[in-house]
């Protein structure tokens, strides 16, 4: 009997964790976009305004958007995870020069974080179903943000690549919050 009500507290307890997680991914769309409002609203509070001496350094990086276009929810999702990867990386080095609020960008980092680990627990990874679009996803994705991690490298992170890379990071973010308006 010990052993059989041991059994029922387990399974209940699965139960009740798996119902909660798919709540939590029921509501992923609110909750990223509120966790975008805020990334930009840190992304804003890290740094002044955009340095004028910058200007003449502008550089288009070409954000592909089609990667959050495609027909299927999943796919859309897991774009949204590798740019959050992605910003996350570029945001964890060689920030010395960048100038900005330290507990700004650290809230920033943490809510990257959390929103990658939030989407990696939801995304279903189907890799069969997804696998085409989704390789064909992450080369244009890699290639973007590589266009952005070498231009910091270029100019030896200073202060206006950084200034640069915040503001493409904002209109990144912008165009994932565009998207998931869509889902």
């Amino acid at each position: 009997i010990m052993i059989t009500f041991g059994l029922i507290q387990i399974i209940l307890t699965l139960l009740c964790t798996t119902t909660i997680s798919s709540l939590q991914c029921n509501h992923l769309p609110l909750q990223q976009r509120k966790v975008i409002e805020n990334s930009l609203q840190l992304l804003d509070k890290m740094g002044e305004k955009f340095p004028q001496q910058c200007l003449r350094e502008k550089m288009s990086f070409r954000f592909p958007e089609q990667v959050l276009k495609p027909r299927q929810k999943e796919t859309v999702k897991l774009a949204i995870e590798e740019i959050f990867q992605h910003i996350f990386y570029i945001f964890s080095k060689n920030l010395t020069l960048a100038a900005w609020d330290g507990r700004a960008l650290e809230q920033f980092q943490n809510g990257l974080y959390q929103q990658i680990e939030q989407l990696e627990a939801c995304v279903i990874k189907k890799q069969t179903h997804y696998f085409r679009s989704k390789e064909a996803n992450r080369l244009k994705l890699k290639k973007y943000f590589q266009k952005i991690d070498c231009f910091l490298k270029d100019k030896q992170h200073n202060l206006c690549s950084w200034e640069i890379s915040r503001a493409e990071m904002r209109r990144c973010l912008q165009l994932i919050d565009k998207a998931i308006k869509k889902l």
